[in-house]
C-alpha cells in the first residue's frame, strides 16, 4: 500500500482533528474501552462517538449517497491508524457502523437504507450481532434459532450467546432458520430484530476479567416486521458470510496500532525490570511477528479471497494471545496476585485467551483454508 501526498494530507487532517477534540472532558477518555474493557467510561464514550458523528467522522468508508465520506480503502486505513495512535476511546457503535451498515448498503432494500443507516451514522441506535449459539459457535451453519412468518411479522425463538453489547443494543441482526427441516447453510435468513420488547431476555456472562461485555440473549417469540429480512428469506448464509468478511477489513489496521501500543508498553516495562535474555528474545520475536502481521494485512486488504482473512485471523489472534502470556513473564511473580481487579497486563492475559476462539476459532479458520487450498477436502 502506497500513500499519495493527498492521502498524507488526509492523515494530517485526521490527526489535527483528533488532537483538537480529544480535550476537556474527552481527554480523560484516552485509551478507554476496547476488548475486555467495554465497561470503561461507557457514557463518556457514547458522547464522544456522537461527537464524532456530528463532525462527520463516523462511517468514513460508506458511500457519500448513504451519508458516509466515501473514503478509499487507503484512507480508511489512515483513519483507523490515526484514531488508534491518538489513543482515542473505543467507539461504542462498531457493530452497527463497521458490520451491519456495510452489509445493508450491499444487500439491503432502499427502505432499509432509509430506516436504519441514518441512526447508525448518528449513533442514536446501537446494534449487536446474533450469530453464535450454545450449539453453533464457530460452526455457524449449525444455527438452530428459528423464525416463522406470522402475518406481517417474523416470530423469533432461540438462544444466542457471546453477544457483545447486547445490554446496550437497540437492535440485533440475527441469523435464524426460517425454512422448517432445513440443515446447515440452507434455509437461514438474516433478520433485523428490535431488542427492547417482550420476548427478549439478556443475561450477562461474567468473564475471567470480572467484567461482562458478553451476554446470552434469549428470544421467546420476539417479533420483527416481515420487511426486516436482509436479502431474500433463505439467503442468510451468504449475507452472514459477507458480514464476517467486512469484520476483517480496514479496521484491522487500527487494531494493529493498538497492538503496537501494548507491545511498546510491555517493552518499557521490560526495560525497567530487566527480565533477562530469554525474555528479551521473546520480545524481539513479538516485534517481528507484529511486523509480519501488518505487512500481510496491507498486502491482502483489497483481496476478496476469504482464505486470506482466515490466515490473518490466525496470525493476529495467536500473536495477541502470546503477548498476554509474555506480559506475565515480564511481570514475574507479581503477575500471580492482585488486590481486587486485574491490572492492565493481567486483563490482557485473561481476555486474550479468547482471541483464538471468538470471531471464528483457529480450528474453523484452518478448515476454511484447507477447503480452499487442499484438493479433495470436503466443503461442508
Amino acid at each position: 500500500m502506497r500513500f499519495t501526498p493527498q492521502d498524507e494530507q488526509f492523515r494530517q487532517t485526521v490527526r489535527d482533528w483528533l488532537e483538537t477534540n480529544l480535550t476537556g472532558d474527552f481527554h480523560g477518555l484516552r485509551g478507554a474501552g476496547g476488548p475486555g474493557r467495554e465497561h470503561e467510561h461507557y457514557a463518556g464514550r457514547l458522547a464522544w462517538h456522537r461527537h464524532l458523528a456530528a463532525a462527520g467522522w463516523t462511517c468514513v468508508g460508506w458511500p457519500a449517497e448513504h451519508g458516509g465520506r466515501g473514503a478509499s480503502l487507503t484512507r480508511q486505513v489512515i483513519f483507523h491508524e490515526e484514531y488508534a495512535r491518538a489513543a482515542a476511546p473505543a467507539r461504542v457503535s462498531i457493530v452497527g457502523e463497521e458490520l451491519l451498515g456495510p452489509t445493508l448498503i450491499a444487500f439491503g432494500s432502499p427502505e432499509q437504507h432509509e430506516r436504519f443507516l441514518p441512526p447508525i451514522k448518528a449513533v442514536t441506535e446501537l446494534w449487536c450481532q446474533g450469530y453464535s449459539e450454545p450449539g453453533a459457535g464457530s460452526d455457524l451453519a449449525s444455527v438452530s434459532t428459528k423464525a416463522t412468518l406470522d402475518g406481517s411479522h417474523w416470530l423469533v425463538t432461540g438462544q444466542k450467546v457471546w453477544t457483545s453489547g447486547a445490554r446496550e443494543a437497540d437492535w440485533c441482526f440475527v441469523l435464524a432458520r426460517t425454512e422448517p427441516g432445513s440443515q446447515r447453510r440452507g434455509g437461514l435468513s438474516y433478520l433485523l430484530v428490535p431488542m427492547h420488547q417482550p420476548g427478549v431476555t439478556v443475561r450477562p456472562i461474567r468473564q475471567l476479567t470480572g467484567t461482562s461485555e458478553f451476554n446470552e440473549v434469549f428470544f421467546d417469540g420476539a417479533r420483527t416486521d416481515a420487511a426486516n429480512v436482509v436479502g431474500a428469506p433463505g439467503d442468510g448464509w451468504r449475507i452472514a458470510q459477507a458480514t464476517l468478511a467486512i469484520e476483517r477489513g480496514a479496521a484491522m489496521l487500527g487494531q494493529q496500532v493498538g497492538f503496537r501500543r501494548e507491545l511498546d508498553g510491555l517493552l518499557d516495562l521490560a526495560r525497567r525490570t530487566d527480565p533477562g535474555p530469554l525474555i528479551r528474545d521473546k520480545l524481539a520475536r513479538a516485534w517481528i511477528g507484529l511486523e509480519v502481521i501488518r505487512d500481510y494485512a496491507l498486502d491482502t486488504l483489497d483481496g476478496d479471497d476469504p482464505t486470506e482473512a482466515s490466515v490473518l485471523k490466525i496470525l493476529w489472534s495467536r500473536w495477541h494471545k502470546a503477548l498476554g502470556e509474555l506480559a506475565m513473564d515480564v511481570l514475574g511473580a507479581p503477575a500471580m496476585t492482585h488486590d481486587h481487579d486485574p491490572d492492565d497486563w493481567q486483563r490482557l492475559f485473561l481476555f486474550s485467551r479468547a482471541d483464538t476462539i471468538y470471531g471464528g476459532s483457529d480450528e474453523i479458520q484452518r478448515n476454511i483454508i484447507a477447503r480452499r487450498i487442499l484438493p479433495g477436502t470436503p466443503n461442508q
